[in-house]
């Protein structure tokens, strides 16, 4: 008979399903540590080998060390030895060491130990002292947890601390390994390159890096959740110690994972589990979600705190974390860095940390490093332009306010010409009667159930839930939060703007500052009008401001009094006389930009204000506009003509400067700078005659058009891309900053006569006989100077 069948059936395939994972992972970890105790046991045998070999080496016999002397020495050496007082028996004996030669050579593997003096011991305790000295190592202990004893005070828990016995093999294994690690450095220390080898060994790290860190980046882009922990070990070559490639390294891995984290990041905010929600149970799926979204945010958090420390460490000309980056390569590092926080500020102004972002690069808008300064302003200047809803640019106003004043003002005007591109065109005013009318109110179910019957409530239904669409479609409550935002954000911007014009006037910031009130002035609240007008006054009339604050002084008054401050009755009779004062110091050598101030000064002061202006100053002003056209840039020529048109439509009694009829007595005073008292209705705009032969066409078209008398319709007239157009819009149009006309100016012909005409070549008969006359006469005058020098002398001595 054969063995016994075993009664352990064997499992089936629907058991082996149902097996947990637990055993399947035992089962594999057992599998591996059976491969390992193998693969020891291999390395052991293979050791013994080795070690066996080496002592066979060791204990093969060596020859002995013939001593040879000379003959002469030799019979010296007999002759000198007392041979009257040896035996025979004696001297073979001495001839027999001689031969051995054991005591000479002292080799210990023919004779027995030999006792050496002192000189032999401090030889062994210096090559003991040669010896490399190992480090104690401390045993590692486990703690093995017994079955407790109980007794009358209660259970007492009984635990025993166990050495863990490391093998002998492992111990050797690490000796062997450190052995040859420092014989690698050894050699590669002492071996010396030439400068083309080290570059390409530094051209082979690069790309072996780039390599690596091509493919741990598509690994986590392929698939973010599973890989998610590879971002740590793309963000640990950060710490790149070869100093040959430390600094390119580095700056490559910057950049990869900016990139990583805007393809990653999702398009909302983060927030940190409460306890009550970990302590629930989820599904797998949520499970997996909540840690790849608490791994990404960790990651995130790590990576900026270490474009941070970058920067703060070339800031603060530090060099903390190796030896393998110089300080002049922490510059470029910190540049990179801040490129990076540059572009995810732009890039995910919804994702978490953006504060953080934004108060780390607002402390560098004023740094003395131009280029780190530049590319901050610059981010900041994109995100106010980019920003829609207004969250962003309220966090960023915030802190630049902050460091305006803890800074004493002491800042560049860049940081707060930054503010300049907020994107805000409407705020929170009063609200009016409807919007202060209550709003629908929608009723409960109790209140359905007892007022309306089953149809009424079926209708109810209906009519709230599209109610509830149009609020959707409409979008109304996005736009009360945008508008509450900009509300806020302006208050800010106006509050620094007030500081520096109480505490510091004489500020370089005070330009940026009118500036900016000039083109938020429609947007300040009414209560501020007088206290502004006041300031801005008293600016001017101190005579300390440049011709461009000056401009902007008075482009904010005629802002703020066009708008919501019509309501006030004020007569800015001094801004208008300082206007038409600065108007002549314009030239084709200043700035465009005074140019359009002027231009949108001129359609607040006249077009808007025409009411409350008098027709004797809208005279004064389009004659010394007409005179101004003649010495400007042609671009600034067809704004300020686009700019007289205007008015001449607007106050159609100013004809009158196209007539040669005195009205009224006096005559024009040019040279005085009061706009009231100039009789510019005595003057003639005779400067459209001297511009209808301008070189550009297009100021020649309008002199012509201006002359007519401005006519909208007929051959006269002007087409409608000229005539639907503001003056500032025509400047921008024309205008030559390529070095370029537009359109293009014909050039005269270089070409040169072939013959010229015989003849007369004077219209008047008379002149020309007295051209040909006083010709022919110096024909036949003979020009004898000697002559002349020589009767001189005769003349003087009578």
């Amino acid at each position: 008979m054969g063995p016994p069948r075993s009664k352990k059936r064997r499992p089936t395939f629907r058991r082996l399903l149902k097996t947990s994972g637990v055993k399947l992972e035992n089962k594999l970890k057992n599998r591996q540590l059976k491969q390992q105790n193998v693969a020891k046991k291999q390395r052991k045998e293979q050791k013994r080998l080795r070690q066996a070999v080496k002592d066979a080496v060791i204990r093969t016999p060596r020859p002995l060390e013939t001593y040879t002397q000379r003959p002469e020495e030799e019979e010296e050496f007999l002759e000198s030895l007392p041979t009257d007082m040896m035996d025979d028996g004696d001297l073979q004996q001495m001839t027999m060491m001689a031969q051995q030669a054991s005591f000479l050579t002292r080799d210990l593997s023919s004779c027995e130990l030999v006792r050496g003096g002192k000189r032999q011991r401090s030889e062994v305790i210096q090559s003991y002292e040669k010896v490399p000295r190992k480090m104690a190592r401390t045993e590692e202990t486990e703690v093995i947890h017994l079955l407790p004893i109980k007794d009358k005070t209660g259970v007492i828990p009984q635990s025993v601390e166990r050495v863990i016995k490391k093998q002998q093999e492992e111990v050797e294994e690490e000796d062997d390994t450190g052995e040859t690690e420092q014989t690698e450095i050894e050699a590669g220390s002492s071996a010396v390159l030439t400068t083309e080898e080290r570059e390409k060994l530094r051209a082979q790290k690069i790309q072996d890096r780039k390599l690596s860190i091509a493919s741990l980046s598509s690994a986590i882009i392929s698939n973010p959740a599973a890989n998610i922990k590879s971002v740590k070990q793309l963000r640990g070559m950060l710490m790149e110690a070869d100093p040959c490639a430390a600094v390119t390294v580095r700056k490559l891995v910057m950049v990869s994972l900016m990139e990583i984290f805007k393809d990653i990041a999702p398009s909302y905010r983060i927030r940190p589990l409460t306890s009550a929600e970990k302590a629930t149970k989820v599904r797998k799926e949520t499970q997996q979600l909540r840690e790849f979204e608490e791994g990404l945010v960790s990651q995130y958090k790590f990576y900026l705190e270490d474009l941070e420390l970058t920067i703060r460490d070339w800031k603060q000309k530090k060099k903390k974390r190796s030896q393998a980056v110089g300080f002049q390569a922490y510059r470029s590092l910190a540049e990179v860095a801040v490129r990076c926080l540059c572009e995810l500020l732009l890039a995910m102004t919804h994702f978490n940390f953006h504060n953080n972002i934004i108060v780390a690069l607002a402390t560098l808008m004023n740094d003395p490093a131009k280029m780190m300064s530049d590319m901050c302003c610059d981010a900041f200047r994109k995100l106010f332009q980019q920003d829609k809803m207004g969250g962003a640019s309220l966090a960023a106003v915030r802190v630049i306010s902050g460091l305006v004043k803890s800074l004493n003002y002491n800042v560049r005007p860049k940081v707060l010409r930054t503010l300049l591109s907020l994107r805000i065109k409407e705020v929170e005013v009063k609200k009016d009667v409807e919007d202060t009318a209550p709003k629908m109110k929608f009723m409960t179910n109790k209140e359905k159930k007892k007022k309306l019957s089953r149809m009424q409530r079926k209708w109810k239904k209906a009519e709230e839930k599209l109610h509830q669409e149009l609020l959707e479609a409409e979008a109304s409550e996005n736009k009360d939060k945008k508008l509450k935002l900009h509300t806020e954000t302006l208050n800010i911007v106006f509050l620094i703007y007030f500081r520096i014009l109480k505490k510091a006037q004489k500020s370089v910031l005070l330009p940026a500052v009118l500036e900016g009130l000039a083109k938020f002035a429609h947007l300040i609240n009414l209560e501020f009008f007088d206290d502004l007008l006041n300031v801005l006054q008293g600016l001017i009339q101190s005579g300390d401001l440049s011709r461009r604050e000056s401009l902007h002084c008075i482009q904010t008054v005629f802002t703020i009094l066009s708008g919501q401050g019509d309501v006030l009755t004020v007569d800015p009779l001094n801004f208008y006389s300082q206007f038409y004062k600065m108007l002549p110091q314009l030239h084709a050598g200043t700035p465009d930009d005074d140019v359009i101030i002027v231009l949108r000064c001129l359609d607040a002061m006249l077009m808007r204000r025409r009411k409350q202006v008098t027709l004797q100053r809208v005279l004064a002003f389009i004659k010394r506009l007409s005179m101004l056209s003649l010495h400007v840039l042609p671009n600034a020529s067809v704004g300020i003509l686009a700019a007289s048109r205007a008015a001449l439509h607007v106050f159609p009694r100013c004809d009158l400067l196209l007539d040669n009829e005195v009205q009224g007595s006096g005559y024009y005073l040019p040279e005085l700078n009061e706009p009231e008292h100039c009789n510019a209705q005595n003057a003639t705009l005779w400067e459209l005659h001297t511009l209808q032969r301008h070189f550009h066409p297009i100021v020649r078209q309008f002199a012509l058009h201006l002359s007519l008398g401005a006519p909208s319709e007929g051959s006269a007239a002007l087409g409608v891309e000229l005539s639907r157009k503001l003056p500032v819009e025509l400047f921008d149009v024309y205008s030559n900053k390529d070095m370029t006309f537009n359109p293009s100016v014909a050039t005269r012909s270089t070409r040169k006569k072939e013959h010229f005409a015989v003849g007369a070549t004077l219209l008047d008969v008379e002149l020309q006989w007295r051209a040909d006359s006083s010709l022919d006469a110096s024909a036949d005058m003979s020009l004898d100077f000697a002559a002349t020098l020589t009767h001189t002398p005769d003349r003087h001595r009578h």
